[in-house]
């Protein structure tokens, strides 16, 4: 939540801050409970299953070593007060937590501790101190949690830099030792136990990798072990979760030697940029190359990685909500696969007996409850923290009496009653939207794409503006392309969203229809990058056309008006100012204005121009000669300007108004209370490191001062803050601009001015052809109605259909085109918008044809899916014959 505001979200949870209102920025939901307009689940399944593995007697040795290693330094920690305990029993647990990890792991930490407490040893016998001689008592200058709270808060919170940073200086630095003789113990304590990690690491039997090379070689028992293959016998996208850096090093080391490639493993870490994450991330996404990604919980931070569908949990982490955080990097809206999860587990260590006994609960409560069980199964242990379980069983899991402690409080928590309980609570039943409202949400979705301009139009201009400027694309699969080459005027163009291009992408789509065939495309939408750089790149070189402006021609109207179409700009700025000093804007609006010989200004929909063509080559003396009508010559700009600041602009600024003064309202109340909170807790803190520092104890890297500095700091954060907020309640419209404009002429009016075209229209006259629509629009009406339907006529303009019908039924929407034909007609002409808006609506779009004689209708005709193909790009109409396409015609229905 800190990514979408930082102060807002500033620092962990404090006292009476644990709650925190976030419905102007999310609405939590049960996923299992979400469902598409059609009943369908709007996620798949998903499934986990338990690895387990016994440990090589080489092994059991090393894990019985650890943990008596960690037993003994945790009971000496409990003896010491204050934060430095905390610490010390926060580096032991995560140096248990290691040994489970991997030998490189738990090597290599062991080394780095023993190392970092050498040279302690060596700076406090410098001066030859008896062995006896206390140690001086110093504060770690690295802040660490300091309750089972607080260590579920972190991370929960932290970014994985953060985690992997300070779990690395804990682990080195920590130790509960008082005296240069105990220093002196434990440090020989650390060489054995080096020695045993380096004999275990040297001996190569590790058993959790073999169970992890089984899978990835197809050997394996586990259960849906064989979704690791498609049905060809290649490998699928796969991705491994670990907790360390080291073991990632060490899994891409073994696994780019078992699969016999370096480029098909890549992995993200913490300590990786955010760029380097988002290249790694397109790789994994759309390289057909890249099979197997390895990452830490840094992977779990916003990134998308649906491509697979396929996790193994190498490591389990001791706070389970990242076990549900890991699962939905693939379990996503628009996953069409079902999910399945491994988890490995060591059966003989005591913490493996608990995440068994867990484990094999919710495998239990999932065949009940279904996959939500993954949604709650952070609450479950609100009250019985699972880190407390899991360290109870390090310490004390030897004792029958705990074993069966620690099952009990298992089965507490993860029961059908506790679990449907806390599913119930999750799902904010108060949020539920009503049935008339959903209603209404539906409609308008099925309005909205039955005029959607993609992907049709922008599938035809990707492909050309991208084979403009040196890209190579070919067809593949129906609606899908492989990119061979992204060209560097495209790649090195920056894209809005910040996203990174790969070189390549093995498939694309513009129809969401086609993302999900094998392989899955990417799929290229505004918003997508690929899209946003060739825009830009065709932007950069062509934008001084659109003031030049152009003629269009407009086939279907039916009056003799020239009108001047206009495209404009306006925007809604607020009262803060960007790094140039410009007040910045908020809202963008592109509107369409037409004007008239009359000064008539109108908006003729959302793109008119779709439907208009250009001027053919013999067409242009007629268009000079309409062009020298003195109105043309007048300033039209001004009076579209006018009407568009009277009209348009209202409109726009209110919408942004209503939504702006409640969000910003709210967040400035949020804003203080969270800030004002993080400066009562450093104050309070620079309180108790005065104190300290006057009793002769001060902290190695953080004094009273700094942390006075730390809440003057946030107390001038707040301050700023509470003003950019009320500088965004200064709300103002910028004066409308013009970016382009076209002349555009109606067909009939070129055809009258030329005697060669008039042959082209011979059968009905204009005033003939406006009776002849009228009567079969009604006729279309009336045999709606008869059919129990609910016919709405739209307007002249309405592009895309004449009627919108709904059925009281099943509250289905109709998009019916009407064409009335003269007796005798043979063919008939349907523009693009109007094939188009039968492509998007392929099941509920009909043409209607009437055919009508005089003053009577004698045929009225239905046809469904009534187009082939899609028109061409230049295209802005068809003409189809009348005949041909009568066949598949069918009475009203």
């Amino acid at each position: 939540m800190a990514l979408l505001d930082a102060d807002r979200f500033e620092g962990r949870f404090r006292d009476g801050v644990h709650s925190v209102d976030t419905t102007d920025l999310m609405r939590r939901m049960v996923k299992e409970d979400l469902l598409k307009f059609d009943g369908t689940r709007l996620f798949p399944e998903r499934y986990a299953y338990t690895i387990n593995y016994e440990l090589s007697e080489l092994e059991k040795q090393l894990y019985d070593a650890v943990t008596a290693y960690v037993r003994k330094e945790m009971n000496r920690a409990d003896l010491l007060k204050g934060q430095r305990g905390n610490r010390i029993g926060f580096a032991l647990t995560i140096l248990q937590r290691r040994f489970a990890s991997s030998p490189e792991a738990i090597y290599s930490s062991i080394q780095r501790r023993r190392e970092r407490l050498i040279n302690r040893l060596q700076e406090e016998t410098r001066d030859r101190r008896s062995p006896e001689t206390q140690l001086e008592q110093r504060e770690e200058s690295i802040e660490t949690p300091t309750n089972t709270a607080e260590v579920d808060d972190f991370y929960d919170e932290a970014p994985a830099e953060e985690v992997e940073t300070t779990e690395d200086e804990v682990v080195a630095r920590a130790s509960a030792a008082r005296t240069i003789a105990e220093l002196q113990a434990e440090i020989q304590t650390l060489e054995r136990l080096e020695q045993l990690a380096l004999d275990v690491r040297q001996s190569d039997t590790d058993r959790k990798w073999e169970e992890l090379s089984n899978l990835l070689k197809g050997e394996s028992k586990a259960s849906a072990a064989k979704e690791l293959f498609d049905e060809q016998g290649h490998r699928r996208k796969l991705i491994i979760f670990t907790e360390h850096r080291d073991t990632l090093r060490y899994l891409e080391k073994r696994i780019q030697t078992l699969i016999e490639s370096t480029t098909a493993v890549v992995t993200i870490h913490g300590s990786m940029r955010q760029e380097e994450r988002r290249k790694v991330q397109e790789a994994f996404m759309n390289n057909p190359e890249v099979q197997i990604l390895i990452a830490t919980d840094a992977a779990g931070e916003g990134i998308n990685l649906q491509r697979a569908h396929l996790m193994v949990n190498y490591d389990l982490p001791w706070n389970p909500n990242r076990i549900e955080q890991r699962f939905g990097r693939i379990h996503r809206i628009g996953q069409t696969e079902v999910c399945n999860l491994w988890n490995l587990v060591a059966s003989e260590t005591r913490e493996g007996q608990v995440f068994i006994t867990l484990l094999y609960k919710l495998e239990q409560q999932r065949d009940a409850l279904g996959g939500a069980v993954f949604d709650v199964l952070g609450k479950c242990f609100t009250d019985t923290p699972l880190r407390n379980l899991l360290l109870e069983a390090i310490r004390e899991g030897d004792k029958p009496e705990v074993k069966a402690r620690l099952t009990k409080a298992i089965d507490g928590v993860i029961n059908q009653d506790h679990l449907r309980k806390l599913i119930e609570e999750n799902f904010l039943a108060h949020g539920v939207i009503d049935t008339t409202r959903l209603g209404n949400i539906r409609e308008e979705m099925e309005r909205a794409e039955a005029r959607r301009l993609q992907p049709h139009f922008i599938a035809s201009f990707f492909r050309k503006a991208f084979i403009k400027l040196g890209g190579r694309l070919e067809n593949r699969e129906t609606g899908r392309y492989e990119v061979k080459y992204v060209p560097d005027v495209i790649r090195n163009h920056p894209s809005s969203t910040g996203r990174p291009l790969a070189r390549r992408y093995e498939r694309i789509t513009f129809d969401k229809a086609h993302i999900q065939e094998k392989p899955t495309a990417a799929f290229v939408c505004p918003g997508h990058p690929l899209l946003d750089a060739t825009l830009g790149a065709t932007l950069d070189r062509h934008q001084n056309l659109l003031r030049q402006g152009t003629v269009l021609v407009d086939e279907n109207e039916q009056s003799n008006e020239i009108r001047v179409l206009f495209y404009l700009e306006h925007s809604i700025q607020d009262g803060r100012q960007d790094s140039n000093g410009r007040q910045r804007t908020i809202s963008r609006q592109m509107q369409f204005v037409e004007i008239n010989s009359d000064k008539t200004v109108s908006t003729p929909g959302y793109a008119p121009y779709l439907d208009y063509r250009p001027v053919a080559e013999d067409e242009w003396a007629q268009v000079d000669l309409l062009m020298e009508a003195p109105w043309l010559n007048e300033n039209l700009e001004s009076e579209v300007e006018n009407h568009t600041v009277e009209y348009l602009v209202p409109t726009h600024l209110n919408e942004v108004i209503e939504y702006k003064e409640d969000l910003v309202r709210k967040t400035i109340a949020a804003v203080d209370e969270r800030l004002t909170k993080e400066i009562d807790h450093w104050m309070g803190r620079a309180l108790d490191l005065s104190l300290q520092e006057s009793a002769g104890r001060p902290m190695a890297n953080l004094n009273a001062a700094q942390a006075r500095q730390r809440a003057d700091n946030l107390q001038d954060r707040l301050s700023r803050r509470v003003k950019e907020l009320e500088d965004e309640l200064y709300i103002s419209p910028v004066p409308p601009v013009v970016t382009g404009g076209a002349l555009v002429i109606p067909q009939h009016l070129l055809d009258a001015a030329s005697d060669s075209d008039t042959s082209l229209h011979p059968e009905v006259s204009q005033a003939d052809k406006e009776r002849i629509d009228r009567l079969a629009v009604a006729a279309v009406m009336e045999a709606e109605r008869e059919l129990g339907r609910q016919p709405t006529e739209k307007s002249h303009h309405h592009p895309g259909y004449d009627i919108e019908s709904k059925d009281p039924n099943t509250n289905q929407l109709l998009f019916i085109e009407v064409k009335g034909k003269a007796v005798g007609a043979t063919n008939v002409t349907v523009s693009k918008t109007q094939i188009l808006t039968a492509f998007n609506k392929p099941d509920t779009f009909i043409l209607a044809i009437v055919e009508v004689d005089g003053e009577t209708v004698s045929g009225i005709h239905y046809i469904r899916t009534p187009f082939q193909k899609e028109p061409d790009f230049e295209a802005t109409s068809v003409n189809y014959n009348l005949d041909k396409i009568l066949e598949r015609a069918t009475p009203p229905s």
